[in-house]
């Protein structure tokens, strides 16, 4: 497997990472550490996860991903081996939220205790604060990574022009720069990133870590309609996909599939690796089976003539209304 370079960090990873967020949610400990155990076997080093993961679960508050992460790194002894990603942000509590100086420093020692170890390779802004300045939210990250505990920081959910300013007062202050960037993208949802995020990323050389790889699912090919919905706890996000644009989407995901002998899962995150803005999609897997069919993208290489034919089929200029059926 040949390994990337995060954008112009220095920190090389697989062509693929690992999400951590259905731990504590549709995954138990136990199949988190097959699962990662599994990933380890097929290179896959990179795991991304955040403080908030899984606060969304009925009893949870959030921390349960990091604390499974933890607990697996801790009994198998190989922290030393593991590239780990996690955020901060998103809200946990009322109080516990935001990009502030103060919460960061807070919220990265529950980090550090719930992942157990002393520094986080990948920190990074789970969504943008328009409440706190950029220069505050800067000077916590170059604290930490002044202290050790962080070694690169990354943005996710930024637009353009704020990760823009962010990178320009990082360059005012000598402040450490935003070294990823960790948009939506997958071949339904183009425009959010490729409107002005891909080229403000190929420009400052941003490595991108795409969440939502699989639109929820629905790039997968589970979901071919509405009647198929309740097949999984996010089959709800794929209800707005069933239209013109999306069906001639899977349509052409199975013709390559059939082609290489493959799956409509491993032809959509090969498209994405083969992009050249793309270092690593971020997916999920709730089992091992599903594992094997993401691991299996590493190896695809698609031909330029198939690149061109899931390019032609998800353009997003072209994108026509919604059907009703």
């Amino acid at each position: 497997m040949k390994l990337r370079t995060l954008g112009d960090s220095g920190l090389r990873v697989p062509p693929l990472c690992f999400g951590c967020n259905v731990f504590g949610w549709t995954v138990d400990e136990p199949t988190a550490f097959a699962l990662l155990d599994a990933c380890m076997d097929a290179g896959v080093n990179f795991l991304d996860t955040a403080d908030v993961y899984s606060a969304w679960a009925p009893g949870n508050s959030g921390g349960e991903s990091e604390s499974v992460i933890g607990n697996w790194m801790k009994k198998r002894g190989n922290r030393a081996k593991v590239i780990v990603a996690t955020k901060v942000g998103m809200k946990m509590a009322p109080d516990r939220r935001g990009l502030s100086k103060k919460y960061i420093l807070s919220a990265v020692e529950d980090s550090l205790r719930r992942l157990q170890t002393d520094y986080i390779d990948l920190y990074q802004s789970h969504e943008d604060d328009p409440e706190t300045p950029p220069e505050e939210t800067l000077g916590a990250f170059d604290e930490l990574v002044r202290t050790g505990k962080v070694r690169l920081i990354g943005a996710s959910n930024f637009s353009a022009e704020r990760l823009a300013v962010a990178i320009g007062i990082s360059r005012e202050h000598g402040f450490p720069v935003y070294r990823s960037l960790q948009p939506r993208y997958n071949l339904y949802h183009r425009d959010e990133f490729e409107a002005e995020l891909e080229a403000l990323c190929l420009k400052e050389k941003i490595g991108v870590i795409t969440y939502s790889s699989l639109a929820s699912g629905f790039l997968t090919g589970k979901y071919r309609s509405k009647a198929d919905l309740g097949k999984s706890p996010r089959g709800a996000r794929a209800e707005e996909k069933f239209n013109e644009r999306g069906y001639r989407i899977l349509e052409a995901l199975d013709r390559i599939a059939s082609e290489y002998d493959s799956t409509p899962t491993t032809v959509a995150l090969a498209w994405l690796m083969a992009r050249p803005s793309v270092t690593a999609p971020i997916v999920s897997a709730t089992s091992l089976v599903q594992l094997t069919a993401l691991i299996e993208s590493m190896k695809l290489d698609l031909n330029s003539d198939n690149v061109r034919s899931l390019d032609l089929a998800s353009e997003w200029k072209q994108s026509r209304p919604l059907l009703e059926g």
